[in-house]
């Protein structure tokens, strides 16, 4: 096997690739000056290898959904045996219906796409609707980082018997994942989403809370608006620390400055999105992936 650390992902890439105890082929890239990106692999043939390609394709997310089918093609003109795209945040995912009449099913186009340049299997993380992945024509391995988050706080004694939360009673799956390595209980703040604005309102819940500390989980902070309102919320109802964690951690904007200012302890997330923020390395978890 040969990783191929992708120009979003070279340092997890690499990680992977030492974990293994495989090759990690150099990947030359730049972009020109009308925004193209240019791909060369630096090794002269991939034939008969059984290669993984590492992107992430956090934002700017065309671009390097762009840079992983160019590689993943490129290695398909290179004769490789087979092709894994380890894509750690999996761009367009959560467009994974037509919620109104006329929409593209974003993420089924994506899939199309990387299977038509020569990608045998993904692997990705948390993602939004791992259902919805299982129904297209290559397999798609769907990776949880919730434990390794829940891992962290106990290795680093941050928090005592703390009460892990979802955002949502859809996703409260993830509270109970975490739950199961820190035992505090779990629990989750009801949420609405508008179908059409996307917006996200919290309802009133009374949580079992007072005087624990509490992390809340999530997949994605993005804007972190609903990540914020829900620190505010949690601490309004007697909790003592409030931690954010989360597998990818875009945060963008002033996402990070928005859920600090309204209590949060810190940001705990992944290296599935490289950030300021990003404490846990997916590595480990991938690298088992990949040879099981």
């Amino acid at each position: 096997m040969k990783i191929i650390p992708g120009p979003a992902s070279k340092k997890l890439g690499e990680s992977i690739a030492e974990i293994l105890n495989v090759e990690a082929v150099p990947v030359f890239f730049k972009t020109f000056p009308d925004g193209e990106s240019y791909i060369r692999f630096n090794i002269d043939s991939l034939q008969d290898e059984d290669v993984a390609i590492v992107q992430t394709t956090s934002p700017p997310q065309d671009q390097r959904l762009i840079q992983l089918l160019l590689m993943a093609d490129n290695a398909l003109e290179m004769k490789a045996r087979s092709i894994t795209a380890v894509v750690p945040y999996f761009a367009y995912s959560r467009q994974d219906k037509r919620f109104l009449a006329g929409e593209a099913f974003s993420v089924k186009t994506i899939v199309k796409l990387l299977e038509n340049c020569g990608v045998n299997k993904i692997i990705t993380l948390n993602a939004h609707n791992p259902k919805v992945l299982k129904t297209f024509n290559i397999p798609v391995e769907d990776l949880s980082a919730i434990p390794l988050l829940a891992e962290y706080f106990k290795a680093k004694g941050l928090v005592e018997n703390p009460v892990s939360l979802s955002l949502g009673k859809k996703a409260l799956s993830v509270a109970k994942e975490a739950d199961g390595v820190l035992k505090g209980g779990f629990d989750y703040v009801s949420t609405r989403r508008d179908v059409v604005t996307g917006s996200v309102t919290l309802e009133e819940k009374q949580l079992r809370i007072e005087n624990r500390d509490v992390i809340i989980f999530d997949d994605i902070i993005s804007s972190g608006g609903t990540m914020a309102k829900t620190v505010k919320f949690v601490k309004e109802q007697g909790a003592k620390k409030v931690y954010s964690a989360c597998v990818h951690p875009l945060l963008m904007g002033d996402a990070k400055k928005r859920i600090l200012e309204n209590g949060a302890e810190e940001i705990i997330g992944t290296d599935s999105v490289p950030s300021s923020v990003s404490k846990v390395s997916i590595a480990p978890l991938i690298s088992k992936a990949l040879t099981t």
